[in-house]
């Protein structure tokens, strides 16, 4: 089977830290697993090929260049149609797989111009994101644009079930939408043998993610001064970087706390394993207006073997089992947070069942192979019988 993957979104680099850019990889090591060969058109790469993805043929997609946030757009508008050209220079494939983008309008069209199988990834409603956050100067188009994409599409494919619905109201059927939320691979993040989390003399908080706004990093940090005020023992291991990274210096620098607090930076996914080994409880403390994210990093805690404390929003209740597989608690509280973690701490017994549930459970239902086979069999593509 010869898949052709399709990235046209410039903010992506496919062979970045970020965790879209995990998502890419990750995909195509699934279907490559399940004996797809996988050709990837993409408009940004991001570096060199990650392991195990060196021979992937790469089909560069042009980007929206530099210059105003308008000439920016409009670049991105033109550029979203060039995936044509590139898949007809590919000749025949099996099935088209797209990641959505906000321009990006071609991949799905030439699937069904051609009779081939397309399945559109929607991870988030970009159209409202690009509003709020960033700047959007033509949200009429960029409608048209996601109708015409996930109405050209065989199947589309939502991470979380707000984007589910947003996709649908788009679309007018909902019987092409499914949801199918991330996953992880439970090979390459496995729990350190016989370490039991919080059992030891200090206690590593850990968070993984982009420093962005909608990550709770203020909530976050309210809660560790809470914790660290009262007990020397604490840390904070923070991975990752982006636009917040000096305010969460400076707040933990004022709070007196950033002597306790290791602010790692971006890694390397294949360097991921080791840090989140070094955490005793992992943390995502999301605000309440974070309503359609599916976390990677949720499942990458659970498959590290870590007691898990995140936020009661959007579908981390559908991952998270409280009392089960974790421990949840209402977004924008740092008291609430930092109770949860204490009470983990004090019961290192129960922390460690939190934790063995929880890798059970991604080990069964979340990893990315399962993904993988779900997604074909939408397309209506052949799984292997080994799937």
């Amino acid at each position: 089977m010869r898949v052709a993957y399709v990235c046209a979104d410039p903010g992506i680099p496919v062979y970045g830290r970020k965790g879209a850019s995990v998502h890419v990889q990750e995909v195509i090591r699934a279907l490559r697993t399940r004996g797809a060969d996988v050709e990837l058109l993409a408009a940004r790469l991001g570096g060199p090929p990650p392991p195990g993805l060196e021979d992937v043929p790469v089909h560069p997609l042009p980007g929206s260049g530099n210059g105003t946030s308008g000439e920016r757009e409009l670049a991105a508008q033109h550029a979203g149609g060039a995936a044509h050209a590139g898949l007809d220079a590919l000749g025949a494939v099996d099935l088209v797989y797209e990641r959505y983008s906000l321009w990006g309008r071609a991949g799905m069209a030439w699937a069904r111009s051609n009779r081939v199988p397309g399945v559109l990834e929607v991870n988030a409603p970009l159209i409202e994101e690009q509003a709020r956050h960033r700047t959007l100067h033509d949200p009429g188009r960029a409608a048209a644009v996601a109708r015409t994409a996930i109405g050209a599409a065989t199947a589309v494919v939502a991470v979380s079930q707000p984007v589910a619905e947003w996709a649908t109201a788009l679309a007018g059927d909902a019987r092409k939408v499914h949801l199918v939320p991330n996953g992880v691979d439970v090979d390459r993040i496995r729990p350190v043998a016989g370490r039991v989390p919080m059992a030891g003399p200090t206690c590593t908080i850990g968070f993984v993610g982009t420093l962005k706004p909608w990550h709770g990093l203020d909530t976050l940090t309210d809660a560790f001064a809470r914790l660290a005020a009262s007990d020397p023992a604490y840390r904070l291991l923070v991975v990752g970087d982006g636009p917040e990274a000096p305010g969460l210096a400076a707040r933990l620098a004022a709070a007196g706390v950033a002597d306790r607090a290791e602010l790692v930076g971006a890694v390397d996914p294949v360097a991921m394993t080791a840090l989140l080994h070094r955490m005793d409880v992992a943390v995502a403390p999301y605000p309440a207006s974070a309503t359609y994210f599916s976390p990677l990093k949720l499942y990458e805690y659970l498959a590290a073997g870590l007691p898990v404390v995140a936020s009661r929003v959007g579908q981390i209740p559908d991952v998270i089992e409280d009392g089960r597989t974790g421990r949840l608690c209402p977004p924008e509280d740092p008291c609430a947070l930092a109770e949860a973690v204490l009470g983990l701490r004090k019961d290192p017994g129960a922390a460690a069942a939190l934790a063995a549930a929880g890798r059970a459970m991604v080990e069964r239902d979340h990893t990315w192979l399962a993904v993988a086979d779900r997604i074909l069999q939408m397309a209506g593509a052949p799984v292997p019988a080994t799937a």
